[in-house]
C-alpha cells in the first residue's frame, strides 16, 4: 500500500523504496549506454583497482558462475580482461580495458549526476544531515565500495 504525500513514512520503507529508485535510475542509465546494470556495477566497481574473482563476488554479490558469466560478457564486449594476479600466479584479477576505463567514467558521471538530482529538493543541510547518515548506516554495515565517490574518481585514473 502507497502512503499519500505528507505521510510519516518509516525507516524500512524509506530505505527500500530509496533502493529502487536507486536502481531504477542506475538501469535507465545502463540501458543508455548499453549495458546491463550488473556490467554497470562491474564497470564502476573495477574503476578504483583491478580485483581478483573472490573479491569481485564478495563485492557484487554473485555466485562464482554468475561472475564469471558476467566477466566473460564483458570481455566479449572490450570492457574487461583477465590478468595475472601478480600476488598469485595461480590467480587471475579482472580489470579494465581502455574501452571500459572510458566507458566506466562516462556512465560513472552521468549515473552520478541523475543519482544527485533525486534530493534536489532538499536544502544543503538536509542533504549533509541525509550523507551523513546513510554513510553510517553504510559503514554499520561494512558495505563495500561498489561506487566511488565523485570527487575520489581523478585520483583513481589509469
Amino acid at each position: 500500500m502507497v502512503k499519500a504525500t505528507g505521510e510519516h513514512m518509516g525507516v524500512v520503507s524509506g530505505l527500500v523504496r530509496a533502493s529502487f529508485l536507486v536502481s531504477a535510475v542506475y538501469a535507465e542509465s545502463a540501458r543508455e549506454y548499453g549495458i546491463t546494470s550488473q556490467q554497470g556495477q562491474l564497470l564502476c566497481v573495477l574503476m578504483a583497482q583491478p580485483y581478483g574473482m573472490s573479491a569481485l563476488g564478495g563485492i557484487l554479490g554473485l555466485a562464482k558462475s554468475s561472475l564469471t558469466e558476467l566477466v566473460d560478457r564483458s570481455a566479449q564486449r572490450g570492457l574487461v580482461r583477465r590478468e595475472p594476479d601478480p600476488r598469485d600466479g595461480r590467480a587471475v584479477r579482472v580489470a579494465l580495458t581502455d574501452r571500459g576505463s572510458e566507458l566506466a567514467e562516462d556512465f560513472y558521471t552521468e549515473t552520478c549526476r541523475r543519482i544527485d538530482q533525486l534530493p534536489a529538493g532538499l536544502t544543503a543541510d538536509e542533504r549533509a544531515a541525509l550523507a551523513g547518515l546513510l554513510g553510517r548506516v553504510v559503514e554499520d554495515n561494512q558495505v563495500p565500495v561498489v561506487f566511488l565517490e565523485p570527487a575520489d574518481t581523478a585520483s583513481h585514473k589509469r
